[in-house]
């Protein structure tokens, strides 16, 4: 099979495994997404959406957030990990949305990655599921999996997301991203993998893969 055959082969097959997406972080407008993926990283989105609601119940908008100090956002955020640099982040992104752009998310990549703790996958993400720009956000799944299914070498996220982006269409992005990321989950994890459940990588993937999971 060759590359543009694999590559619709995982197209194919997401799309009938998922044909609706659920999103994976609970919110509600671009404040509540950026805020929640800031906190998934190093951090579960199961933990993230069990963490959000105590945290949106007295800040939702960064109006209130910057009336909290960072000690308090620190103490209801702490089961999520990073917690001193993911407050300051929260506390310093929100100042700088008031102070910058009226108090709402911008629509770009340039100004959502200039705001405290926000990087290249955080601000493509939000660009992604707040504002339907096309974005290929980049987790340890899809770098996973892109490794295994012999579509990207696997030495950074940098290279995984230039070539996910050379590979599928534009124009499914934003669904096929997530879609690769509950695949991740539930037929390809990290670890207690089965080549037996993964349709996918048993299909289209890289060869040393398949024959390392068959000796176990």
């Amino acid at each position: 099979m060759n590359k543009e055959a694999r590559v619709q082969f995982v197209i194919n097959t997401l799309k009938e495994l998922y044909p609706t997406i659920p999103i994976p972080l609970d919110h509600k407008d671009p404040y509540t997404l950026l805020i929640a993926v800031l906190l998934s990283a190093q951090c579960t989105d199961v933990r993230v959406n069990q963490i959000t609601p105590l945290l949106f119940a007295k800040a939702d908008n960064p109006y209130d957030m910057v009336k909290m100090s960072i000690e308090e956002i620190k103490e209801i955020i702490r089961p999520c990990g990073l917690s001193p640099m993911k407050s300051k982040g929260i506390h310093g992104l929100s100042q700088i949305l008031i102070d910058k752009h009226n108090g709402e998310v911008p629509q770009s990549f340039e100004a959502l990655e200039e705001l405290p703790a926000v990087g290249h996958k955080t601000a493509s993400v939000v660009m992604s599921q707040a504002f339907g720009v096309p974005a290929f956000p980049v987790d340890t799944h899809i770098h996973r999996l892109m490794y295994r299914w012999n579509l990207s070498n696997g030495k950074n996220v940098v290279q995984t997301e230039k070539d996910a982006k050379r590979l599928f269409p534009r124009e499914i992005w934003n669904d096929l991203h997530l879609q690769i990321i509950w695949y991740g989950r539930e037929y390809s994890p990290a670890r207690g993998w089965s080549l037996e459940k993964d349709i996918i990588t048993r299909t289209v993937g890289k060869k040393s893969i398949i024959e390392e999971a068959a000796k176990k």
